[in-house]
């Protein structure tokens, strides 16, 4: 099948070329703290094994970018780096890297006397000084308050907003080596936000992913629909499937992102039933380096298992491994855990509950489950 590819720019990011009609790069994020050397080494080679592309890390500290130096010593794979929401570390990070990704979202939280505009020219400026290239990865959790103010808090026009914003300030700097991410944990928005944008800026690669799609099955049908829409339309330059697995099986998102790719050159589509995505939604992000406790992924697991009995109810639960995604990505779901290094607040849409340990968390999750069915029944 035939594909014809936006026609977007060329984006050299390390040893490969990111759009311009350039192979769809498949790329993943290691799963391990970045100032622990050793295990994230063996991450990166794990995903360098499967076929990684490109490896992400996050840097959070100075002692992460001295872990990164390091990191970078001892693999010649293509790198990425997370800034987080520490978009000062960027002059400390790029001599090390092939590109960092900012978030549009969190630019607003330092130096609140700097404008957006002077935070976007010192990552550009440290970007272009040591040959890196740029990732504008706007995601539905942290969205720029501003846009979601001038949208009236509709957030698919924000996120759009955003990134469009975001390129014209690059441009007027004239950087143009860098690439955009539209992410959302519904793949439905993941699929009109990307069509909305690339309608506007068809000449900017897009980096396609759907964020906390969660544990496979599930977050692989989701990614695979969302990736099939748009691929299918010339839509996508690189990609990123992302899931809740254990460390050892890292891999099995390099793995998937092929055979989904593999199969829409194919013409090989998966019909979706038109029950998909009615029911229980369980959401959790992928286990990455932001993720505080480990034990993080088992919960998730013990989550599904525990809410089988609900598989009818049209309730979502978000698992969350981290601060920075925890706090706003579950405000939207019914329930939702976000785990901290020693315990999970748990939360019911915006109002936290509690703060509770991992072992006691789940009968607190049962309680709350019920209440909301009987509740929604009883109308």
């Amino acid at each position: 099948m035939a594909i014809a590819r936006n026609p977007t720019r060329s984006v050299a990011v390390g040893q490969i070329q990111i759009g311009g009609g350039a192979p769809i790069a498949i790329q993943s994020m290691a799963a391990t703290k970045t100032q622990d050397i050793a295990a994230t080494l063996q991450q990166v080679r794990l995903l360098q094994a499967a076929g990684a592309d490109l490896v992400r890390i996050a840097v959070d500290s100075k002692k992460d970018v001295e872990a990164l130096a390091e990191i970078r010593a001892q693999t010649d794979i293509t790198l990425s780096v997370d800034l987080q929401e520490n978009y000062r570390l960027a002059e400390t990070v790029a001599p090390h890297v092939d590109k960092m990704r900012y978030n549009p979202g969190h630019l607003h939280h330092h130096e609140k006397d700097k404008s957006i505009e002077q935070k976007v020219a010192f990552i550009a400026r440290a970007a272009q000084a040591h040959d890196c290239a740029l990732r504008v990865g706007v995601n539905c959790g942290s969205v720029d308050p501003r846009m979601l103010e001038r949208h009236e808090g509709d957030h698919e026009r924000a996120i759009v907003a955003s990134a469009i914003e975001h390129c014209e300030i690059l441009d007027g700097l004239g950087f143009e080596r860098y690439v955009v991410s539209l992410k959302d944990s519904d793949w439905q928005k993941v699929v009109a936000v990307n069509r909305l944008f690339a309608d506007q800026r068809p000449d900017v690669p897009l980096h396609l992913g759907v964020t906390e799609a969660g544990m496979p099955p599930d977050g692989l049908i989701k990614t695979r629909v969302a990736f099939e829409q748009l691929v299918a339309l010339g839509i996508g330059d690189t990609v990123r499937v992302s899931l809740t697995v254990p460390f050892d099986d890292k891999g099995q998102e390099i793995d998937a992102a092929r055979e989904i790719l593999r199969d829409i050159e194919a013409g090989r589509f998966r019909s979706v039933p038109p029950s998909f995505g009615e029911g229980l939604n369980i959401i959790s992000c992928p286990s990455c380096s932001r993720v505080e406790n480990n034990r993080f992924v088992e919960l998730a697991q013990e989550v599904r298992a525990l809410t089988e009995y609900a598989s009818e109810e049209d309730v979502t639960i978000a698992v969350m491994g981290c601060r920075v995604n925890g706090p706003g990505e579950t405000d939207d779901a019914d329930l939702g855990l976000w785990c901290g290094p020693t315990a999970v607040n748990l939360k019911r849409g915006e109002e936290t509950l509690g703060y509770f340990g991992y072992d006691e968390v789940l009968p607190r999750l049962r309680q709350e489950l019920d209440a909301i069915i009987v509740e929604r029944k009883s109308f």
